[in-house]
């Protein structure tokens, strides 16, 4: 089963060459542990974000690995380095074929 939802990404879209960009990156997602129970008494199953992971240009520049502690709608802020015009593609993957893309275009200088 695949399921989607909602990402923001919150980051300069225009800088100089050799700059220190800060990046925010929240999806929506419950991250259920899997240590809860419903009214009927049933374990809940777990349904978490496992992986995040960013690319620019196609390289690699961020990855962390989530666990079930992490709570809901995950906020991940992280920095690199401007070193070209680009897109940079933020990839969240986890529990039961769960997959939610965004992709944002940096100008630079």
């Amino acid at each position: 089963m695949s399921k989607t939802s909602r990402t923001s990404i919150t980051m300069p879209t225009e800088v100089k060459k050799g700059a220190i960009i800060e990046i925010r990156a929240i999806v929506q997602h419950d991250m259920e542990t899997g240590f809860r129970y419903n009214e009927a008494g049933k374990l809940i199953p777990r349904d978490i974000i496992r992986n995040f992971t960013c690319t620019y240009n196609g390289v690699e520049v961020f990855k962390a690995d989530l666990y079930p502690g992490v709570g809901a709608n995950p906020l991940i802020t992280f920095t690199t380095i401007a070193t070209e015009t680009g897109t940079l593609e933020f990839k969240w993957t986890g529990d039961d074929g769960y997959e939610a893309l965004n992709q944002t275009h940096l100008q630079v200088s």
